[in-house]
């Protein structure tokens, strides 16, 4: 990990037409309504440091035993079903979602009725809008910037029976960005609001920022670009996520994780203002691996990468 340093966060100018990156800070406010402008703080985000920001050392605890995990993209820990990691492939298969356990054991498919795969990058856990849990699918991908807009399929999380192929509508939140196309592969979701939180695949020392407030199907929504997250001498932002308890956020590039602390009730997009700092696991070892799922306390996460029967992997601290 040598050269990396902790992600800062360049927020942006509140313009009335055009968008930029602020040379000084401009403001947010608190609490879980929080709109993108006001008094931005200087200071870390607050609560304790992330315990992933520690020497990792992962561990094989298993190997996807099904022939339809050929190029997987992203992943999630279920929050409700103990041991179920939701998952899919990227571009060119078909609109379903794997479910898989952490030893590798294949315990459902569910089709996605209604959606299409152009080019899914990552999947995410979020609020149902008739409670619960909901699966959020990025379909966020593109490679040359050329999609007038892109889509994340939200479905009921389904409740797994293992071996039986499922199906599940899916309503389509059809998201635009409001400067221009953008290539992107992480997607989270706001668990106060439901916001959607895109930060996009940028090859460069930053990587952009987007929000979608009140996503609704059956309407096109436009993303907010709410500032940049300066990576240093990391690698293109490939997923992210947030820990079932709320309070720890990552984002993962191909080598490594960076990672934040979030208080409750804080939004995504406060929360990625503050400090983050970069946990101690070299990815590259993983080969084309692009996906991350936290732990329920975000003290570990798993990864798993790309081809066929590919290992899962759970990164932990060091003991």
């Amino acid at each position: 990990m040598g050269g990396r340093v902790a992600a800062a966060f360049k927020p942006a100018l509140a313009l009335p037409a055009v968008l930029a990156v602020a040379l000084v800070p401009v403001g947010c406010g608190g609490g879980s309504g929080d709109a993108e402008r006001g008094q931005l703080s200087t200071a870390p985000a607050g609560g304790p440091r992330p315990a992933l920001c520690t020497s990792l050392r992962a561990r094989v605890t298993g190997h996807v035993a099904t022939p339809a995990a050929t190029e997987l993209s992203g992943l999630v820990l279920s929050r409700s079903q103990k041991g179920v990691l939701w998952t899919h492939n990227d571009s060119g298969d078909r609109a379903r979602v794997l479910a898989v356990a952490p030893d590798g054991r294949a315990l459902a498919e569910v089709a996605l009725a209604g959606a299409e795969n152009v080019d899914w990058e990552d999947i995410a856990l979020g609020p149902a809008p008739n409670g619960g849990d909901a699966l959020y699918v990025a379909d966020i991908g593109d490679n040359e910037a050329q999609r007038s807009s892109v889509a994340v399929y939200r479905i009921d999380e389904p409740r797994v029976a293992e071996g039986r192929s499922q199906s599940a509508p899916a309503h389509r939140l059809t998201l635009k960005y409001r400067d221009g196309a953008h290539d992107a592969e992480a997607l989270l979701v706001d668990p106060s609001s439901g916001a959607l939180v895109i930060v996009t695949k940028d090859f460069g020392n930053t990587a952009g920022v987007y929000v979608a407030d009140r996503p609704r199907e059956g309407t096109t929504t436009m993303l907010r670009w709410i500032g940049d997250i300066a990576l240093g001498a990391a690698e293109p932002v490939t997923a992210g996520d947030l820990s079932a308890d709320g309070r720890t956020i990552v984002i993962r590039t191909y080598d490594g994780v960076f990672a934040w602390s979030r208080r409750a009730g804080q939004s995504l997009a406060t929360a990625l203002r503050g400090r983050a700092c970069a946990a101690g696991a070299d990815l590259l070892v993983e080969g084309q691996s692009e996906a991350v799922a936290l732990t329920a306390d975000g003290r570990a996460f798993y990864t798993v990468p790309e081809g066929e029967e590919p290992p899962i992997r759970r990164w932990a601290r060091v003991r």
